[in-house]
């Protein structure tokens, strides 16, 4: 299924390694990106995940910056609102997530 909203954001910083990886890391054709939770749906919080995967019946699809993106229905209601950026300084580098109720 495909979607015109967007569940989670992407920045620019984001979209720019996510198609840095998809270039140089011989992800297949055919996959896009995955967002999804882990865990602890409920009182306990939520886990973020990203990946590349094959698009399931299950998932909704949709595009944020050039990048096919894809979530599962079922986690959509834990990921509205958040926001996928991608960090890199002296101490870390990696994707980060935020969301709208984190100041």
């Amino acid at each position: 299924m495909n979607i015109s909203i967007e569940p989670v954001k992407i920045t620019e910083e984001a979209a720019r390694e996510v198609k840095n990886i998809m270039d140089n890391k011989n992800i297949p054709d055919g996959y896009a990106l995955r967002i999804g939770v882990r865990g602890g749906k409920g009182c306990a919080g939520v886990n973020y995940y990203v990946g590349f995967d094959k698009q399931k019946d299950s998932d909704l699809r949709y595009e944020s910056l050039g990048i096919p993106v894809l979530v599962n229905k079922a986690e959509t209601m834990y990921l509205i609102g958040v926001t996928l950026d991608f960090y890199e300084g002296a101490d870390a580098r990696g994707f980060t997530f935020t969301s709208g109720d984190e100041t």
